[in-house]
């Protein structure tokens, strides 16, 4: 029986970190996969929907007649869409397999295809394609099992006229409506992408009295404004009663809180309610490994309740993102063989939202602050008064910080919602992990002109220092306090 330092289950973002990591140890690693090495947050995850967004985007553009000029007869063709996000997964998928065959040649890393089985809790079964069957021993052991989308039983999903994300790239065209059970952030970005597309009537199903409920309300009232505006069409406060499948169209019943109900036919349904982790089959018996009621893993900062085996990204009940995942995954494997450089900490998690426009996130948002009765202090800039912005004519968006209410006004958290969002957010998200204060981000030099500024320009405004006055701009520039009870007062 073939022996390893480690053995990683699963060859997604989190456990191809995880298995890389362990070369940098100088550890023999086993690496199995069942599916395509990359898993979901390649395929039909995470690249592929993002570059389905970009080209959305770049495709909305054409159409813009507000910049000074205007594009004739542009075409777009579901076939050519979805043969540049083949691209672009194929792309990294050969890149994580030159690095998988540079470390098997040296003989640092065995990759296997096949499905993985404890069968005690060092020994591991891998049964591959054709049933033939092999046994490994491993000291140690990740499980990187990964998720796939939530069913629910009373929807007959069949991943072609029903389907999940992972149906959408088989779809024979642009469908020419659709409707999206879910209004999360997977949700809202598919409606956003079909939406900018301007070939498939959107609707949006919205339990909730508005989306991104976990946001604060000026971001989702903008998204969900932003969205309508490009034709999409959201039931807010809307239960779904039934969806079924008749004549090879989707027809779908809702009901309202002031007791009346709509029945609606559309083309196709996107379900995104969800990812559930594949944890069947995986022997965890005889490993000894307990699941919670979810069939996730409520680990110690990636350790399981066996000492020797971790669990990372989809499979715990932490954050479910890519960037999570290799951080879990790259942690686990410096607490099996060496010393983590500091504990692993989820308050500095940056994010990207893909809407209409980009949401960037780190820290708290004023719904979590409240909520833990935290007191803060907060600045507001629209994006008109960013140089960079005008230049681009997209004036649509702003810039929210939040620090402590006292005189050290640490930052604890930061959502900007506009285009180049995601470039915003790194600094303050380097500031929150050193715990300190926003002078130092005042006095920054910033690259002129660029969108980061606009950060500046609060921390400078909280300071009572800024060069966009609010007291001149008090509609879309302000600043104010808000205590541990809720309580508002400007500043």
């Amino acid at each position: 029986m073939e022996k390893f330092d480690l053995c990683v289950i699963g060859s997604g973002p989190s456990g191809f970190a995880a298995a890389m990591r362990a070369i940098d140890f100088g550890k023999r690693v086993a690496l199995i996969e069942r599916g395509k090495v990359g898993g979901a947050g390649i395929f039909d995850g995470a690249l592929s929907s993002k570059t389905l967004w970009e080209l959305s985007e770049s495709y909305k553009l054409t159409h813009n007649t507000h910049l000074g000029y205007t594009v004739y007869d542009s075409e777009v063709h579901f076939g050519s869409v979805m043969q540049q996000a083949h691209r672009a997964v194929a792309e990294k998928h050969v890149q994580l397999k030159q690095q998988i065959a540079h470390f098997q040649k040296s003989g640092q890393l065995k990759f296997f295809n096949g499905h993985a089985k404890f069968e005690s809790p060092h020994v591991i079964s891998i049964t591959d394609a054709q049933g033939q069957q092999q046994t490994i021993e491993a000291d140690n052991i990740v499980m990187a099992v990964g998720s796939r989308p939530r069913y629910l039983p009373h929807i007959p999903i069949d991943e072609k006229i029903i389907l999940t994300s992972d149906g959408v790239s088989a779809l024979p065209d642009f469908p020419k409506s659709i409707v999206i059970l879910g209004a999360g952030v997977i949700g809202c970005e598919f409606a956003t992408i079909f939406s900018n597309f301007g070939k498939t009537k959107v609707y949006l199903i919205d339990k909730e009295e508005r989306i991104l409920p976990f946001e604060d309300e000026d971001i989702s009232r903008a998204v969900a404004a932003n969205m309508e505006g490009n034709g999409a069409v959201i039931h807010h406060g809307a239960s779904l009663e039934k969806m079924s499948i008749v004549n090879g169209k989707v027809e779908y019943v809702l009901s309202f809180k002031d007791g009346r109900q709509e029945t609606h036919t559309v083309e196709k349904a996107l379900i995104s309610v969800g990812r559930v982790s594949n944890s069947e089959n995986l022997g965890l018996e005889a490993a000894g490994v307990v699941l919670n009621d979810r069939g996730n893993i409520d680990d110690e900062h990636t350790r399981s309740n066996v000492p020797h085996i971790y669990a990372v990204g989809d499979f715990t009940a932490d954050i479910s993102l890519v960037n999570v995942g290799e951080l879990e995954g790259r942690h686990a494997v410096e607490r099996m063989f060496g010393q983590p450089a500091r504990e692993l900490v989820y308050e500095n998690i940056s994010t990207i939202m893909f809407l209409n426009p980009e949401v960037a996130a780190v820290g708290l948002n004023e719904t979590q602050a409240r909520k833990k009765k935290i007191p803060y202090r907060v600045a507001v800039m629209n994006y008109r008064y960013v140089n960079r912005a005008i230049a681009m004519s997209k004036v649509d968006g702003f810039f929210k910080i939040l620090v402590s209410d006292d005189d050290e006004m640490k930052i604890l958290g930061l959502r900007v919602m506009g285009n180049h969002a995601s470039s915003t957010i790194m600094a303050v998200a380097l500031m929150i992990s050193m715990d300190i204060g926003i002078e130092h981000l005042a006095e920054l030099i910033f690259p002129h002109p660029s969108i980061p500024e606009g950060i500046q320009e609060c921390a400078r405004m909280l300071m009572g220092t800024s060069i966009v006055k609010p007291e001149v701009f008090n509609l879309d520039v302000r600043c104010y306090r808000v205590d541990a009870q809720g309580r508002v007062d400007d500043l």
